[in-house]
């Protein structure tokens, strides 16, 4: 079964963002984001129909302990999600897919929490020259000069402050830490990498370029590491360096990856119910 958030105006139908996906699905059943979001899951998954098996969530990012209540909530019902929640947190936190995938995505240290000394010793132990600031799951890249982009390392004051502006806009949505990555000038468009049971098996376009998909080439090596972290359903978005070598931008969790336009509903629904 394939789950997907209601409409918050009409909740009997799916979320308009995510009713092509549900209409592509054979069996459906429509949860309260709202409710996950404010920890209610309980009252989230009331109208999802009686079914004993395996579901599949396709909607808006939940935090990873909003997930686990939602896969708590919907075992109470008999439905077990196809990722669990070690595995959800493992693919939509940056502490949980960096190791496997170091060789392949610009080096990073993060931190446990907001304490400013504990920034200032990831910012030390990174080094000198530009940097990229983040969460454990989003970066505010739309903010890029005051909040995400830090011009030298060697700056503790200028990092500093992009670190703070940066942690009072994500507000309560500031999840695990601090993560400093190394600035690697990338190309612009990325290509958005579905993978299902450890394999690639779909190339779409990132859904902020949705017409440009670029000619990838996955790295090698890369497909071993992926398959390592055992994950059920996750993205991988790949960029190309100024040097031509393509390197991972990020690792997410496939049921709350966004589908570009240009990608059809049909295609990604059958990867994500696909049994195993």
């Amino acid at each position: 079964m394939l789950l997907v958030p209601h409409d918050v105006l009409r909740p009997r139908r799916p979320d308009e963002h995510f009713a092509a996906e549900a209409a592509a699905a054979e069996l459906v059943g429509l949860v309260d984001h709202d409710a996950l979001a404010a920890g209610e899951p309980e009252r989230a998954v009331a109208r999802v129909p009686a079914y004993r098996g395996t579901v599949v969530y396709r909607g808006w990012m939940l935090g990873s302990s909003a997930y686990a209540g939602f896969a708590a909530a919907l075992a109470t019902r008999g439905l077990t999600l196809r990722t669990g929640a070690a595995e959800y947190r493992r693919a939509h936190e940056l502490p949980g897919w960096y190791d496997a995938l170091a060789a392949f995505t610009p080096e990073s240290r993060w931190t446990t929490g907001d304490d400013r000394d504990a920034f200032e010793a990831a910012r030390t132990a990174l080094g000198e020259g530009p940097a990229v600031l983040r969460d454990y799951t989003k970066s505010m890249k739309h903010h890029w000069d005051e909040a995400a982009y830090i011009p030298d390392l060697a700056d503790a004051a200028r990092a500093w402050e992009v670190a703070r502006r940066m942690r009072e806009l994500r507000d309560d949505e500031f999840t695990g830490g601090f993560v400093l990555r190394r600035f690697e000038r990338f190309e612009q468009a990325e290509a958005r990498t579905w993978w299902a049971g450890g394999t690639c098996r779909l190339v779409s376009a990132h859904p902020d370029t949705p017409d440009d998909v670029p000619p990838l080439e996955l790295p090698a090596g890369l497909a071993e590491a992926v398959a390592g972290l055992a994950l059920p359903f996750v993205t991988v978005d790949l960029a190309r360096r100024a040097d031509g070598v393509w390197r991972v931008v990020e690792l997410g969790d496939g049921q709350v990856s966004d589908r570009p336009t240009t990608t059809a509903a049909a295609d990604l629904v059958a990867l994500a119910l696909e049994k195993k």
